[in-house]
């Protein structure tokens, strides 16, 4: 989970680096948006390294369409927040998406997607659910016992996952009747975004976390939307070593998708 920026150590960014936008602020019809830097900080993902996140002006009035023109420029949305690492020493942290109508499913992919077949699947308001919450916490004590996202309440957890501005659903996958797991989609003009997805950590025999982007994936193609955005992919992250099982992909790399397989 990206840390809200301390407005009161934020930077603005008046010098360009590796892997930042071209330009300090970007022309919309409405405003100029300005960003800032956090200072140096632990990374969450490498613990050896030193990080810096670029925030979009949280007192701005963001909306989903300025939203899809950054995604183009590789930032994210956590809560109310758009944000995109910039790191002065480090350009691990990729920005990766998918060209849904190219996709080839993998072998493994295809019997996750066949074994998956008696469950329901529905979209929901994004909005809190003691039954979400209930699994949320669930997913967190078994995943993420010491990584510092285990601290959950439910006002926490539901500003992590929505905001008022994006357009944001909640994906549930239920067995008959039990809430296996829910996904968390943005709808951007050009792609859909997987924000986050949870699930029950006793059925990880099925592979929900892949279903879940196997989902999307069609999902898109059916709107339709040419692209999956999937976060950040590091290589030396083990956790995040499952993006590259969907190709052929696109990377941001030098401010240009590129493709990557």
């Amino acid at each position: 989970m990206t840390k809200n920026p301390d407005q009161n150590n934020q930077q603005p960014v008046t010098d360009k680096k590796e892997g930042a936008i071209d330009e300090t602020s970007i022309e919309t019809s409405v405003q100029r948006l300005a960003f800032y830097a956090t200072p140096e900080h632990v990374c969450n993902y490498l613990p050896d390294q030193q990080a810096t996140t670029l925030f979009a002006d949280p007192d701005a009035r963001l909306n989903n369409h300025l939203y899809s023109q950054l995604a183009l420029y590789g930032f994210r949305r956590s809560g109310k927040y758009i944000y995109r690492p910039s790191c002065m020493n480090c350009s691990a942290c990729i920005p990766v998406r998918l060209p849904v109508a190219n996709f080839k499913p993998r072998k493994t992919q295809r019997k996750i997607w066949k074994r998956n077949q008696d469950l329901e699947i529905q979209i929901v308001t994004p909005e809190y659910s003691e039954e979400h919450f209930s699994l949320y916490k669930k997913y967190m004590d078994t995943r993420h016992p010491d990584g510092g996202m285990d601290e959950v309440e439910p006002d926490k957890y539901i500003e992590f996952l929505t905001c008022d501005w994006s357009d944001t659903q909640f994906i549930e996958f239920r067995l008959q009747e039990k809430l296996l797991s829910v996904a968390v989609i943005d709808v951007l003009e050009t792609g859909l975004s997987s924000v986050y997805t949870f699930f029950d950590p006793d059925h990880a025999n099925r592979s929900l976390g892949t279903l879940a982007v196997l989902w999307a994936i069609n999902r898109a193609c059916e709107i339709p939307l040419p692209h999956l955005y999937l976060g950040y992919w590091i290589e030396d992250c083990q956790k995040m070593s499952y993006k590259k099982q969907f190709q052929p992909g696109e990377q941001f790399k030098d401010g240009l998708w590129i493709n990557h397989n």
